[in-house]
């Protein structure tokens, strides 16, 4: 959909961590409205529809997937049914009576606890700046099947984690390099290289805002039972040391990171 000068400025305003989605909620409403057209109006009205419905609207937690419905088209696994159980349980545990004790004031998203899938290591859906990011992984293992030396797998490579040994016909994975996309496994056309642990990785305590902070990743890969579990620790813990709603990276200390990578290892 075509957007005026206007509508464009008003729109480059947002946020970058969200203005996706608000675009895609002003080019809804002007459609159903029969318009082609954004114009700053569209957007205005918009503004005005959402803010009058923020209240209703928060719930207690996010949890975001970089494509929807639609699906990554990059997928080293499909995190669909994760998704769906780490919902069920962040709705059973009720975060937004939980703030409505712990926040002064009126609940804002910015209160909300964050958590994200990414099925790939393209990572649309920023994991590194959520309470919870988890990114599909599925690493590359080597057969005994013989490597035509295609090349296929160096193409499709981009952190240049494989290499041909042409002298004997072999290839090497580097997995210090290696960020487990599986690109590699589908591009191989003689089955040398094979999907090894297949799973999610998961980092923890990412956030913006005045004191920005990357997320950092737990040590491995992990299956869905074993992320639900860090999903329920990490939410038991914010509930037991947010005591005025303060975001999960704002407490989560260095050593309770150890603390938890210690006991999911």
């Amino acid at each position: 959909m075509q957007w005026t000068p206007e509508a464009e400025a008003a729109i480059k305003k947002v946020p970058f961590f969200v203005r996706k989605k608000v675009r895609t909620r002003v080019e809804k409403e002007a459609g159903a409205a029969g318009k082609h057209v954004v114009s700053i109006e569209d957007v205005k009205a918009s503004q005005a529809r959402y803010l009058s419905k923020m209240d209703s609207e928060i719930k207690g937690y996010q949890i975001d997937t970089c494509f929807g419905p639609s699906g990554c088209p990059n997928r080293a696994i499909v995190g669909d049914r994760l998704v769906e159980r780490i919902e069920t349980l962040l709705k059973k545990e009720d975060l937004l009576a939980f703030l409505k004790q712990r926040v002064q004031g009126d609940i804002k998203f910015h209160h909300e606890f964050r958590v994200t899938l990414a099925d790939c290591p393209n990572a649309c859906s920023q994991p590194q700046i959520k309470d919870i990011g988890i990114i599909g992984a599925c690493t590359p293992a080597l057969t005994d099947e013989a490597c035509s030396e295609c090349e296929a797998c160096v193409e499709v490579c981009k952190e240049n984690a494989i290499t041909i040994n042409n002298a004997n016909a072999t290839c090497k994975v580097d997995y210090n390099l290696c960020l487990q996309c599986g690109l590699c496994i589908d591009a191989c056309p003689t089955g040398t290289i094979t999907a090894g642990d297949k799973g999610f990785r998961v980092q923890i305590g990412g956030k913006l805002g005045r004191h920005p902070q990357l997320a950092r990743e737990l040590p491995g890969i992990f299956n869905e039972d074993e992320v639900l579990a860090i999903v329920k620790d990490c939410i038991a813990f914010y509930k037991t040391n947010s005591k005025h709603g303060q975001r999960f990276a704002q407490i989560f200390t260095a050593q309770d990171f150890e603390n938890l990578a210690s006991f999911h290892s």
